[in-house]
């Protein structure tokens, strides 16, 4: 068994910024199942909102991302999370952080929701320059290890211990090394969830293929509550491309000037809202959508040729290049755009500082409901979450005082034995990932949601008797926890009678007056 004082499951943004802000004295490691820049992090394109401009103001951000919410952002939280974000900044500008500037200051762009520009970046990579930045930063401190392709299979918990109780007590995880192809059981004070969304349940997605669910069903089998699991942020504009697999397109080109157009040249954004190409993204996805279905069309287009070439490729290099090896001049040409499943604005109730219902667990970022987004993160809030978390809750653990070490029992798998049906994984995926993008996508109804839990039923009982007779792999442990997120999805969808925010249902399509949470407890479940 191995011990540390801070165990981290991830290596995104939340998860690295936890790491540098804990004290020296403390023994850190730090899993990650693919390599550290394997993150939804590292894929942000867009930037970190904050009110650094002297034309803006902290009320005006507050306000922004209320009305993005749609009555379920909690006021507090969002006053305390805007209010942190210019110290937050200048924290990564005194890690040495280079944000794009202009004679006046910082260059700041605005996306869609925000009344300001507010969003300060690195060209169009900024997720990728703060990843490089800070992991850099990290595997120069001695006291933090960083384990690559090591993928936590469970936390440990009361229940490993033979206690009773629903396991409200962490003490660990077990960790299964995938070169070693070994699970090893790692003690630690405090362990620290930071493993990002699930957008992987669906066929198509912006997220990178590390985001699979696994923090939220975790906390979920440890017995913490979940929020708001109906809220998945699909983005507008990811490029339609038969070899562009997971290319987003950044909501700043459209900050910027660009225009959604029909095939013939029309543009259908007025139509649908005042604010056009800048409203916000469940209204612009919801908009695409409807065209789309209505007209029988694969995508719609993206306009920004009416720039010129050198504001194109100096604002979106990234955006160019990878098009150009598409074949696609974005100077010239319009761009093929679709919705895809971007982001998991639900996730597993935390406090301020990070704390889950489970004592010594923390969870960090996108695998969290704090309050802030509501029923719609408004556009660069993410990166601003993982902030503002991940310095609170290193504040939160360095303050606490330190559980008593307890000897854990090792990984039994005695009873198993190697898998002999391997292609059962592989078609539970597939089969998962088309059914929720049919029944639990951008457009929803009850009886859509009804043939999702019965076939999430039907997986979930599979998975469990192959989890339960056969050695794990990377494969089966993600599988297992996105069924377990994908449920938890449908159950809190089939739960909100009203069209809200990014939950958008044919069968009940007004607002409740009252704008309630949807809150998920294992307790009710067992």
């Amino acid at each position: 068994m191995q011990r540390f004082d801070v165990l981290i499951i991830g290596s995104g943004l939340a998860a690295v910024t936890l790491a540098l802000s804990l004290p020296r004295s403390l023994r850190i490691a730090m899993i990650t199942k693919k390599r550290s820049q394997d993150s939804a992090s590292a894929w942000a394109q867009g930037g970190i909102a904050a009110v650094m401009g002297k034309e803006d103001a902290l009320a005006d951000h507050v306000r922004d991302t209320l009305v993005a919410g749609a009555g379920l952002s909690d006021e507090a939280v969002v006053r305390h999370v805007v209010e942190s974000g210019p110290a937050a900044i200048e924290w990564l500008i005194g890690l040495g952080v280079s944000f794009d500037r202009q004679d006046t200051g910082f260059h700041l762009t605005r996306e869609g929701g925000h009344s300001h520009r507010r969003v300060l970046h690195v060209a169009d990579a900024t997720g990728q320059a703060l990843q490089e930045r800070l992991l850099t930063l990290l595997r120069q401190e001695g006291h933090i290890q960083l384990l690559e392709q090591h993928i936590a299979v469970d936390l440990i918990t009361d229940r490993h211990l033979s206690q009773r109780g629903l396991g409200r007590h962490v003490y660990g995880a077990y960790v299964l090394d995938t070169q070693a192809d070994r699970v090893e059981t790692m003690g630690a004070g405090c362990t620290v969830l930071a493993t990002g969304g699930a957008g992987k349940a669906f066929l198509y997605t912006t997220n990178p293929d590390t985001a699979t669910g696994d923090g939220i069903a975790m906390a979920w089998r440890a017995g913490c509550r979940v929020a708001n699991m109906e809220f998945i942020q699909f983005h507008p504009t990811c490029l339609y491309h038969p070899h562009a697999k997971s290319f987003l397109i950044t909501e700043a080109m459209r900050g910027e000037g660009a225009l959604l157009r029909l095939p013939d040249g029309t543009r259908f954004m007025p139509e649908h809202d005042e604010r056009a190409e800048l409203a916000p993204r469940d209204v612009v996805a919801r908009a695409i959508d409807l065209e789309m279905k209505k007209r029988g069309l694969d995508c719609v287009f993206l306009d920004i040729t009416h720039k010129p070439a050198k504001f194109i490729v100096s604002h979106f290099p990234t955006i160019h290049a990878r098009c150009l090896e598409l074949g696609l001049d974005i100077t010239r040409a319009w761009i093929p755009v679709a919705p895809a499943a971007h982001y998991t604005c639900g996730g597993v109730v935390v406090d301020l500082a990070g704390r889950t219902d489970a004592k010594y667990l923390y969870a960090i970022g996108e695998t969290t409901c704090t309050g802030l987004h509501g029923a719609n993160r408004l556009a660069s809030n993410s990166l601003l979450e993982c902030l503002v978390y991940g310095r609170a809750a290193a504040v939160d653990i360095a303050a606490a005082e330190a559980p008593p070490a307890r000897d854990l029992p090792a990984w039994d798998e005695s009873r198993v034995t190697d898998a002999d049906e391997e292609i059962v994984i592989a078609h539970n995926w597939h089969e998962l990932r088309r059914f929720m993008w049919d029944y639990v996508g951008i457009v929803r109804t009850s009886k859509r949601l009804e043939r999702a839990s019965h076939r999430l039923k039907l997986l979930s009982d599979e998975i469990h008797e192959y989890y339960s007779n056969f050695r794990i792999g990377n494969d089966l442990i993600e599988l297992r926890n996105l069924v377990l997120t994908a449920d938890l999805m449908v159950r809190c969808a089939k739960l909100r009678h009203e069209s809200r925010g990014l939950h958008a249902s044919r069968d009940y399509p007004g607002l409740l007056p009252e704008a309630r949470d949807t809150v998920l407890d294992p307790a009710s479940y067992t």
